[in-house]
């Protein structure tokens, strides 16, 4: 996973850090080590009852396994050659479909990101929160992924409908007449509770 280095510009351009680079790396890893020869640094003592000396030692960080054979140098990828690279909008080749309007991180970004996040994030609390507690495994009792995909459909859609009527409610003004679309209509003639002959099958015998 590479680190951010620089935020989107207005053309879109992310630049992004080998995790194995810089004064404070993640990882270490051994194309790293092979196409970046440095000098080995003096040892130094480590005190282990200090949490941040044990973390920022190299021995106390992930170490990348390279697959066995690796690749030879000139078919390694870009970032193992120099410690950045630049990604524009236009380098991702056949997977420029899935690019995003706007540019990734960049302040429209982060502005619309956040609005649909909070919505998200809000729907599943209250979804979660509300007396059908979508996340309580006793309220989806149901066995098989189909079975479970049809009753959280109808949870959900209960919950919104919980949720359109309390809006309702809050926001309808005290004065406000009520029309005829918002009650019941009865029918005018009387019902008639009978059953059609014919067309329906007889009761059991006793």
């Amino acid at each position: 996973m590479l680190r951010l280095k620089q935020s989107a510009n207005a053309d879109g351009a992310v630049r992004f850090q080998c995790p194995a680079a810089g004064t404070s790396p993640s990882v270490t890893c051994p194309r790293f080590d092979r196409l970046h020869q440095h000098e080995l640094s003096r040892p130094t003592a480590v005190d282990l009852t200090d949490a941040r000396q044990r973390a920022a030692h190299p021995a106390a960080k992930p170490r990348v396994l390279p697959p066995q054979p690796d690749l030879k140098t000139g078919e390694l990828p870009k970032i193992c050659h120099q410690h950045t690279i630049t990604v524009r909008k236009d380098d991702l080749g056949h997977l420029d479909k899935f690019r995003q309007d706007l540019a990734y991180l960049s302040p429209a970004w982060i502005g619309t990101y956040k609005s649909v996040r909070a919505n998200t994030e809000g729907i599943n609390g209250r979804l979660k929160g509300h007396d059908l507690d979508l996340g309580d495994p006793k309220n989806r009792l149901a066995h098989g992924r189909v079975a479970q995909t049809i009753l959280v459909a109808l949870l959900v859609t209960v919950a919104n409908d919980h949720f359109l009527d309390q809006w309702h409610h809050t926001h309808q003004l005290q004065n406000e007449p009520i029309t005829p679309a918002d009650t019941p209509q009865t029918p005018a003639e009387p019902f008639n509770g009978t059953p059609p002959a014919g067309q329906s099958r007889p009761p059991p015998a006793p």
